[in-house]
């Protein structure tokens, strides 16, 4: 069965332009221009992903979010917006949203985020390489089935690779999820982390010079 996904964003032009390459790409496509038409057709319709642009009119689409997830409805949802402030990227993670995407929009990489969470919504709960094994839901690391003391973001860092299925992750995207508003995300802290998980698999974890990291484990 087709991913069916919900478009919302007020500019026709971009609107239009988002549907024919996702339908190109084998998605069914409902769209909406402002945010009462999207929220009477999440009502009418389930969904696979949302797509929601942020600046709408009448209100916000964090706004729309807010009273989607307050109504029970959790579907994966995706912000295409032009701020750029990380209060901004820390109000729309914190209404719920599963990523982030600052415009101009590269619609490969869009298409390449919506295939991630499609894959996380069918994940294992636990997946092992060799003598290791990685619970996905706990994000706990164990090693011949006793738990590593590896840091929380070390660990969140390694789920988001493993989901990305071999795709190369970009370091901003790495950055945005693992670091909230307000906190430091410099390369240097990013390579701690790839530190810490080189330590357990030394060739598993890909330096893609100057764009991200990606995982590459023989038989996953």
């Amino acid at each position: 069965m087709a991913t069916k996904i919900l478009l919302l964003e007020d500019d026709r032009l971009f609107n239009e332009t988002l549907q024919d390459f996702l339908e190109e790409e084998g998605f069914v496509l409902n769209v909406a221009l402002d945010p009462y038409t999207a929220l009477e057709l999440s009502y009418a319709n389930k969904y696979d992903i949302y797509l929601f642009d942020v600046n709408l009119p009448y209100e916000s689409g964090f706004d729309l979010l807010k009273k989607l997830r307050q109504s029970g409805d959790l579907t994966p949802t995706i912000f295409l917006t032009s701020r750029e402030d990380r209060d901004s990227l820390a109000e729309g993670f914190e209404t719920g949203a599963d990523d982030y995407m600052r415009k101009p929009i590269d619609l490969d990489e869009l298409l390449f985020r919506i295939q991630a969470i499609l894959r996380r919504q069918v994940r294992q709960e636990r997946m092992v390489f060799g003598e290791y094994s990685l619970d996905m839901v706990a994000k706990t690391l164990y090693h011949n089935g006793e738990a590593l003391e590896v840091t929380k973001k070390a660990v969140e860092l390694l789920v988001l690779l493993v989901e990305s299925g071999g795709e190369v992750v970009r370091s901003e995207m790495i950055k945005n999820r693992l670091w909230a508003a307000g906190q430091s995300a410099s390369d240097g802290s990013l390579r701690v982390y790839v530190t810490q998980l080189k330590k357990y698999f030394p060739d598993a974890i890909v330096n893609v010079r100057g764009v991200g990291y990606k995982w590459q484990f023989e038989g996953h």
